[in-house]
């Protein structure tokens, strides 16, 4: 028998409607979508983007989930941007920012009773860093990296690092802590990836989809603890249907607009509502600007 724990008592909602307000419809397609359409009979759908990795030091936030008592301290981050530049404005391109959790519904107070769902608010952590890799083979525990990076392996050898901080620590009470100090089985079960694709071809938009994703019952996910910084390497390479995916959108990567929030699932009554952990815009990302890693 299978601990109950761990079983999602909602299958159905294992790939929920992420996208508040705006479904897609095929009203929404342009001529030029449906010209590339017709040459790329896709045929995936509600699979999201897979994630890449959650770094944390120190986490803190706004919730319940920061330890109340513990003073706030100011995160500097000069000299630590990675080698994706973080955008200014919504012209720049090849670039990251950091979006609000408005894009995102999320499971609310009463979720349980009426499976109702909310506007996600600020995340809890701050995305500080971003870098845009290419790298020769897999590699896991890369925060122990020189470089001090954070990396998650993907074919064709594209890695998207984010590196997000907090300015507290983590209550010891809070469905965060149980999260880091749970075994795989129980953090597979409940790490969640929510995808948005704000601009770009109808087709992209309908592989990636608006649905949640329960990453670790997707695709392979190891998990890495230390004292100062906890990393999340996702293998995007173990799953057949998120390589396709993954590979459709980097064929037209330069020209998408991709919003991401990651969040841990709230399953019981005293876990909700769900918060977001983090949150990232990639504005039009280019190929060639990824930066090689040397061991």
């Amino acid at each position: 028998m299978p601990n109950p724990e761990f079983v999602d008592a909602e299958i159905q909602d294992e790939f929920y409607d992420a996208i508040s307000a705006e479904s897609l419809s095929s009203d929404e397609e342009s001529e030029e979508d449906k010209e590339l359409d017709q040459g790329h009979k896709v045929k995936l759908k509600n699979v999201s983007w897979a994630m890449t990795t959650l770094a944390l030091k120190r986490t803190t936030g706004l919730s319940k989930e920061l330890d109340p008592d513990a003073s706030s301290i100011t995160i500097d981050v000069s000299g630590k941007f990675g080698s994706l530049c973080k955008g200014v404005d919504e012209n720049d391109t090849n670039c990251w920012t950091s979006p609000s959790g408005e894009g995102f519904m999320i499971r609310g107070k009463n979720y349980l009773k009426d499976n109702s769902k909310v506007i996600g608010g600020d995340p809890l952590l701050k995305l500080i860093a971003v870098d845009w890799l290419k790298v020769d083979k897999s590699i896991d525990r890369i925060a122990l990296h020189h470089r001090s990076l954070v990396q998650v392996p993907a074919k064709p050898n594209y890695s998207l690092v984010l590196y997000y901080a907090s300015d507290r620590p983590v209550n010891k009470d809070s469905l965060l802590a149980k999260f880091l100090d749970g075994n795989d089985m129980f953090r597979d079960s409940r790490f969640k990836l929510i995808p948005s694709i704000v601009e770009g071809y109808w087709m992209v938009k309908r592989a990636v989809g608006t649905k949640a994703c329960l990453l670790g019952k997707a695709v392979t996910c190891k998990y890495f603890k230390q004292d100062n910084f906890f990393e999340i390497d996702v293998d995007i390479g173990s799953s057949s249907v998120a390589r396709s995916v993954i590979g459709l959108v980097l064929g037209y990567v330069t020209s998408l607009v991709v919003d991401l929030a990651i969040l841990i699932e709230a399953k019981e009554e005293g876990e909700l509502p769900e918060y977001l952990l983090g949150t990232v815009r990639l504005n039009r990302l280019k190929l060639e600007s990824a930066v090689p890693l040397e061991a």
